[in-house]
């Protein structure tokens, strides 16, 4: 659920730990973003009348989820010892029609599709490997996405 407010607050400063600032023009699609000491942009393919300088919003996404979910493999594995050497996660967006999802709670229209794939490097057993597949699920921007999100919008 959105919420919309108008109450006065302190504005989010530039460099504030948490603190992610998005700016844009009406000159194209192409978004600036500063975190912290970190600048880079964000933008649409060609094809979606953006000039493709940085990946999408949803490839933002995809990188959160996916980074989230190695790290938090690298963190599990470290704790209990085992042989991890390496993670690499692969993510794909899509959309598809809630009846084709026979796992799904909404059957009409179309809902978001995102599909995971980890490859393990390092000596590991069955139990392990399936172990971490089952501990990917509970990084904790999974457990934002498949969770209620509550955000609140202020113009300022």
């Amino acid at each position: 659920m959105q919420e919309h407010m108008d109450t006065p607050h302190e504005a989010f400063e530039a460099g504030s730990p948490g603190v992610v600032i998005v700016h844009g023009t009406t000159a194209g699609l192409g978004q600036e973003i500063v975190v912290g000491p970190h600048h880079f942009m964000a933008d649409e393919p060609v094809a979606s009348g953006g000039t493709d300088s940085g990946p999408s919003p949803y490839d933002f996404l995809l990188v959160a989820l996916g980074a989230c979910t190695s790290m938090t493999l690298v963190l599990y594995a470290r704790r209990k010892g085992w042989l991890l050497a390496g993670v690499t996660v692969r993510l794909r967006h899509t959309k598809i029609y809630a009846a084709d999802c026979a796992a799904c709670e909404t059957t009409e229209g179309k809902i978001d599709r995102i599909e995971r794939d980890i490859t393990l490097e390092g000596t590991l057993t069955e139990e392990e490997r399936t172990r971490l597949v089952e501990i990917a699920d509970r990084c904790p921007v999974h457990r934002t996405l498949t969770s209620e999100i509550n955000i609140r919008t202020r113009l300022i």
